[in-house]
């Protein structure tokens, strides 16, 4: 594994010779070793699409390739660093929330409106996601920033789990999501967003919960 949790706010990465890391840009904190930081507007591996969409939906967040021989340590803003590991899956992330992820996953962006139609764009309105969201896929390490810390829920068929929109940090696995109202339209006049919906997770996988309704 790439990475290694130092506390709640920051990792250790080791980068090898011939093995590429991403970060956000900024996030280094300090390094050991031959280590290089490369600007990439592209968004890692996720190419012109990946690019096109994140610019479209005015959600591009930069990166840097990460190469060489030693160790870097990263964090951001202060924010809670989680670290998930895949194992052949796809993990869905906002961009803003992603410190760090190994060269061996296969970065892409997936439009809202493909999973739950115009209740998924709601859904990206109401937690902060915009139209757009990340996915990583493949076998590696993604380490993710929240507020508050992330605690793991796992996702069964005969089990799904309701979330907060806004306490939501991202999801892996074979899983649907959708977008919900817990209240009648009329109950909801004068209310926040808050709990008024909740987007339902089923399937087989687990979703990443912040211990927070704040957003990056």
């Amino acid at each position: 594994m790439a990475f290694r949790e130092i506390n709640p706010k920051m990792v250790e990465a080791t980068v090898m010779p011939g093995q590429k890391l991403f970060s956000q840009r900024g996030a280094m904190l300090a390094y050991k070793g031959e280590v290089s930081f490369t600007p990439n507007m592209a968004g890692g591996q996720g190419g012109l699409l990946s690019m096109i969409g994140r610019r479209v939906a005015d959600e591009d967040t930069p990166l840097m390739t990460v190469e060489g021989s030693g160790t870097v340590l990263f964090g951001h803003g202060g924010h809670h660093v989680h670290v998930i590991n895949l194992a052949g899956d796809t993990l869905c992330v906002e961009a803003d929330r992603l410190l760090a992820f190994e060269g061996t996953l296969q970065q892409g962006t997936m439009f809202l409106g493909s999973q739950g139609g115009v209740m998924g764009m709601v859904r990206g309105q109401i937690s902060g996601q915009g139209l757009f969201t990340t996915t990583l896929k493949g076998h590696g390490a993604v380490a993710v920033m929240a507020h508050g810390g992330v605690f793991e829920i796992p996702i069964t068929p005969q089990r799904p789990v309701h979330v907060d929109p806004q306490a939501y940090v991202a999801h892996h696995g074979d899983v649907r999501n959708k977008l919900s109202t817990a209240l009648g339209w009329r109950d909801m006049v004068g209310r926040g967003s808050g709990e008024a919906f909740q987007l339902e997770l089923s399937g087989s996988g687990a979703v990443y919960v912040q211990a927070s309704e704040e957003k990056l």
